[in-house]
């Protein structure tokens, strides 16, 4: 029987799949047009939208009944568009857990670099590998500041399992790849006691400095520049992060990075790693997975990796009591200790 006369298998999900491209366009739109914005002050007809943001009614009720079908937005029995809880936390350029800079950038420019996807699966390697510093350096300016929202709250999860809140004597944290220096940011927040070194490529640390004067911690960093495969970090850390650095290296990097990360710790000194993490037989979960088709378009030999393998590269590496945590969403975290 084939599967077009068998009622129990429909073509549903495929063409789910085939419209997957709009969803992040529609959303990304509505941002770039300040849709979420102008709403967070009220409720309003397509009418008063479209006067107050400069585009076509046609335009904007298009994209604003899609939005209303994802949840991002609700209709009112008179005609007015209103925010929902999670476009009004999350969407709106004045709230703190604000993540439009980074829908803008995947749905509207990132998304880019997928469409030679069927050469790139051919070849197995990206048009431009953006971990390659010639390339990335420019790339990650423009990255890191729009996913800022995105790793803070994991920040404060694994202070709080470092119990950095009572902590009595410094701690000295080398956050290596820091961007835009969330992870320090994050963890000095959280106590008077922590300095960070946030390490990054020249070009990056601006943006990574700008951060750190925004949250008035200026005097809790310092600066270390340089490619982080060459870059002698020094000793004596109580805390090294990876925040989302292991995803754009092969295996052999990845235990030669975390090779050298424990070597700048001090003893008893932990590593704490930020990945999208992946079953060990790589079944799931989804966005894992799709993590790593994104590495695929993005960089040389990047992927996403199990606890399983990071743990093993930990003990590598002479570190003990791997552990995992879940902070909720597609994000693990991994640590470990320096005996």
């Amino acid at each position: 029987m084939s599967a077009s006369s068998n009622p129990a298998v429909r073509p549903d999900r495929i063409m789910e799949m085939i419209w997957g491209y709009a969803p992040p366009l529609i959303l990304a739109t509505a941002v770039h047009n300040k849709v979420f914005d102008l709403l967070d002050a009220g409720p309003k007809t397509v009418e008063e939208l479209a006067q107050a943001s400069g585009n076509s009614v046609r335009g904007l009720r298009s994209i604003m009944n899609a939005l209303v079908g994802f949840n991002f937005l609700a209709k009112n029995s008179d005609g007015r568009y209103t925010l929902t809880p999670e476009s009004a936390a999350f969407l709106v350029s004045s709230k703190p857990g604000y993540m439009g800079k980074f829908v803008e950038f995947s749905g509207l420019k990132s998304m880019q670099t997928w469409l030679p996807l069927p050469e790139i699966v051919r070849t197995g390697k990206p048009n431009i590998a953006i971990n390659q510093q010639d390339s990335g350096e420019s790339f990650f300016q423009d990255l890191v500041e729009p996913i800022f929202a995105m790793s803070y709250p994991a920040t404060q999860i694994a202070g709080q399992a470092l119990g950095l809140a009572s902590a009595k004597s410094p701690l000295k944290v080398l956050d290596i790849g820091a961007g835009s220096g969330v992870w320090g940011i994050g963890l000095a927040q959280q106590s008077p006691q922590v300095s960070v070194t946030a390490q990054d490529l020249q070009g990056v640390l601006d943006v990574t400095k700008r951060m750190v004067d925004r949250f008035k911690l200026t005097g809790r960093f310092q600066y270390l520049a340089g490619d982080f495969h060459t870059l002698d970090f020094g000793t004596g850390y109580n805390l090294a992060t990876l925040g989302h650095i292991l995803h754009m290296l092969g295996v052999d990097e990845c235990r030669q990075l975390l090779k050298k990360a424990a070597g700048a710790l001090a003893p008893k000194g932990t590593i704490v790693i930020s990945e999208f993490l992946v079953k060990d037989d790589r079944t799931g979960p989804p966005m894992g997975l799709i993590f790593a088709v994104n590495m695929l378009a993005h960089t040389e030999n990047g992927d996403t990796y199990s606890f399983e393998q990071i743990s093993g590269w930990l003990k590598e590496a002479g570190l003990a009591n791997t552990r995992k945590i879940e902070p909720g969403g597609p994000v693990g975290l991994v640590l470990a200790d320096k005996v």
